[in-house]
């Protein structure tokens, strides 16, 4: 294999702790687009259903597409390679924001009968806020391309001498 071959298959599985940061303002930015959409739906939900009704239906709508948006501009996927997969991980990460979300709003009713509509808002977004970072590490152990499928996938190992040498030397 050679050096240029070498650089340019190290340069796709670039784990730089610059990359990480990049990854990670990118989420940031789509997280708080989300966010924003999330509370002006639950907003205008809430006005005619349920907390938690207008909570799942907030969530389902904001999940779909913060997944797609990360998918393609924080980890740089396009196409239709474990798609599936992909999109299964959005999914897990949407049933941990629910639970956290949901979970939010039953202490919440619990510890204040009937809280004000600014209450409920205020402590979604702090929910929200922990659901993301559980978002952000299951979507990048699913689509970050360069980490291996798998537990137990390792990267190869380089070609080794010793057989070459061993058959010279007899």
């Amino acid at each position: 294999m050679t050096v240029p071959t070498l650089i340019r298959r190290s340069a796709g599985n670039d784990r730089s702790p610059r990359r990480t940061l990049g990854q990670v303002g990118s989420f940031t930015l789509i997280g708080v687009g989300s966010t924003l959409a999330y509370v002006a739906l639950y907003a205008l939900l809430r006005a005619v259903s349920p907390a938690a009704a207008a909570n799942a239906a907030a969530l389902v709508v904001t999940a779909l597409g913060n997944t797609a948006a990360n998918r393609r501009l924080t980890f740089r996927v396009r196409g239709r390679d474990r798609l599936a997969r992909d999109h299964a991980a959005g999914l897990a990460a949407f049933g941990a924001a629910l639970a956290i979300t949901s979970a939010s709003l039953a202490v919440l009713d619990l510890a204040i009968p009937d809280p004000s509509r600014t209450a409920e808002i205020t402590l979604l977004v702090a929910a929200n806020a922990a659901a993301t970072l559980v978002r952000f590490l299951l979507l990048r152990l699913a689509l970050d391309r360069t980490r291996p499928i798998g537990l137990t996938a390792r990267p190869p190992r380089p070609p080794s001498a010793v057989p070459v040498l061993e058959r010279i030397a007899r």
